[in-house]
């Protein structure tokens, strides 16, 4: 898809989209960060957790997205906004790449395992149906500012969507069969996403140094 010149007043208003998509994951985010990770502790599933502690991630880079939506027109401060932001959602994400290795690593090897629970299953339910209209509606928004933040942050959404997927299969599972290790399985099965999902922030914000193009 060809970058578009888009027209300033178009620009704003496609900000502005961009904008409110942002408050709504932001808001997502705090619920469901707040439900899976109330659900965690009483549970003590460290999928769950590395689910809930990805939706914080979310709210801080969600909330440095409509920082840089805010400076739309603003050229310098716009691409500052958007390295800052990129840089500490990815550092962020790689932290908790080595958290769940190391918790759920523990756990299988100590044999402790988690409860069932419903919530969980209903929160990651949830975030596998509404993701995907998210992660489209930004790409859009994306692809319009040509914002290499934006898109990146519909690939975080994405990614979103899988480790949700990850979570509630391993919940899913231990509540039908009761297979206590489907917990810490699933959380070793979220690491490679989030270090993925850690080192594309990352090397987004190289990308942004010198101004991007598509194509």
């Amino acid at each position: 898809m060809a970058t578009v010149i888009v027209s300033d007043l178009d620009r704003a208003a496609i900000a502005r989209r961009g904008h409110y998509l942002e408050l709504f994951t932001i808001g997502w985010a705090v619920l469901e960060a707040t439900i899976a990770l109330v659900t965690a502790m009483k549970s003590h599933s460290v999928s769950l957790a590395g689910f809930g502690f990805d939706s914080l991630i979310e709210v801080v880079s969600g909330t440095a997205l409509m920082w840089r939506m805010s400076h739309e027109m603003d050229h310098h401060r716009r691409h500052r906004a958007e390295h800052v932001s990129l840089r500490i959602a990815g550092v962020c994400l790689l932290v908790l790449a080595a958290y769940v290795s190391i918790e759920a690593g523990f756990n299988l090897v100590n044999h402790r395992s988690s409860e069932t629970t419903w919530v969980g299953i209903a929160v990651t339910t949830a975030a596998v149906i509404f993701m995907p209209f998210l992660s489209r509606a930004k790409r859009q928004v994306g692809h319009a500012l040509n914002s290499t933040a934006m898109m990146t942050d519909a690939k975080q959404t994405n990614f979103c969507m899988y480790q949700a997927m990850i979570v509630l299969f391993g919940l899913v599972l231990h509540a039908t069969f009761g297979i206590g290790w489907a917990d810490g399985a699933a959380a070793l099965l979220l690491v490679p996403l989030l270090i993925r999902a850690g080192t594309l922030s990352l090397r987004g914000e190289a990308c942004c140094t010198h101004h991007s193009h598509h194509h």
